[in-house]
C-alpha cells in the first residue's frame, strides 16, 4: 500500500473526528504527521485507502477501533539515538563544560538530567550510554537520571528496559555489546543493568510543578507537539523552574516552542540555556 498524504478535506474530517472523541486539536501544519500516523492503522486493518478506514471509524463496528487509533496519533515511536546531534552535544561540550567547572571549584561533582514525557524510555537511557561512555572523565560523579511520562504503561514498559531490535538500530555493535543482552523473544534487547541502575523513572504530568532538585540538563523532545500555545506556556514555565542556573534546556524540533522560551539563551537551534545566578557566562 503506498498512499499519498491526506487531502485537505480527509484531514478536516479526521482533524474534526479526534478534536469530538479527545479535545485534541490537530493544526493544518500537522497533515503529514496525521497522515503517517493513520497510514499505521490501515496496515493494521483490512483498509484500501483513507475514506475506507474513516467510514469503518466512524461507524458502530469501529467503536473498539477508536482508541487504537487515538493512540496511534498521539504516541510518537521512540527509539535509541534519536538525532544524534543532541546526544553528540551532550557527550563532548556539555560534559567538558561541566568537568572544567568542577576543577575550577565552580561546581560539586553531581550531574541532574531530566528526560521529561520519556516514553518507552529509550532516551533516559541513550542519555546512561553517553554518560557510562565517559565515566572516565566522571568518576567519582553523583550521577541522576530522572525518566517521567503520564503513562504508567509506558513506564513499565521503561522499567523493563526491553526494546525492539527496530528501536536499537542506532546503536552501534560496541554498544551493544556492552549496554545490551539478548531478551527471551529474538527480535528484542534488555538493557544492562549498568544503564537502569542510573535511571529512575516516576510518574509526572508536564502541567504539573516538578517537586525535585533542579536539574543540568533537561530534555524535552516529541513531547508538545499536541498542546496548545496555552498549555505549552505552562508547561515551559514548568521546565523553566526546574533548570538549575546555567542548565540547559534540549528542544525537539517539532515542539513549537522556539518563540515561547524566555529567559533562556539560546545557544544551538535545540538548545537553550538558563542564565547563571550572577549573570556571568560560563565555559
Amino acid at each position: 500500500m503506498d498512499l499519498e498524504q491526506l487531502n485537505q478535506q480527509q484531514f478536516e474530517r479526521f482533524r474534526d473526528f479526534i478534536y469530538r472523541a479527545s479535545g485534541i486539536r490537530m493544526t493544518e501544519n500537522k497533515l503529514s504527521l496525521l497522515s503517517n500516523r493513520i497510514r499505521r492503522r490501515l496496515r493494521a486493518g483490512p483498509f484500501n485507502d483513507f475514506d475506507a478506514y474513516f467510514a469503518y471509524l466512524s461507524s458502530p463496528q469501529g467503536r473498539d477501533e477508536v482508541a487504537h487509533f487515538l493512540d496511534a496519533i498521539t504516541t510518537n515511536e521512540t527509539f535509541f539515538f534519536r538525532t544524534p546531534a543532541h546526544f553528540d552535544w551532550l557527550k563532548t561540550d556539555f560534559l567538558t563544560e561541566l568537568v572544567t567547572a568542577e576543577r575550577r571549584g565552580e561546581r560539586e561533582k553531581s550531574l541532574r538530567i531530566w528526560s521529561a514525557g520519556c516514553a518507552t524510555g529509550a532516551e533516559p537511557y541513550t542519555i546512561a550510554i553517553c554518560l557510562l561512555e565517559n565515566m572516565f572523565r566522571l568518576r567519582d560523579w553523583a550521577l541522576t537520571i530522572l525518566g517521567t511520562d503520564i503513562s504508567a504503561e509506558a513506564l513499565r514498559d521503561a522499567r523493563s528496559g526491553v526494546f525492539r531490535a527496530r528501536a536499537v538500530e542506532a546503536v552501534t555493535d560496541k554498544q551493544r555489546r556492552r549496554y545490551f543482552e539478548p531478551a527471551r523473544d529474538d527480535d528484542q534487547w534488555r538493557v544492562r543493568s549498568t544503564a537502569r541502575d542510573l535511571i529512575r523513572f516516576e510518574p509526572h504530568n508536564l502541567m504539573q510543578p516538578m517537586r525535585e532538585a533542579p536539574f543540568d540538563c533537561i530534555f524535552i523532545r516529541n513531547v508538545l507537539i499536541y498542546f496548545d500555545r496555552t498549555s505549552k506556556a505552562a508547561v515551559i514555565a514548568h521546565l523553566i523552574r526546574a533548570l538549575a542556573p546555567g542548565g540547559y534546556l534540549v528542544v525537539g524540533p517539532s515542539e513549537g516552542i522556539f518563540n515561547m522560551l524566555e529567559p533562556l539563551e539560546r545557544r544551538l537551534p535545540f538548545l537553550y540555556q538558563k542564565p547563571h545566578a550572577d549573570g556571568a557566562r560560563r565555559p
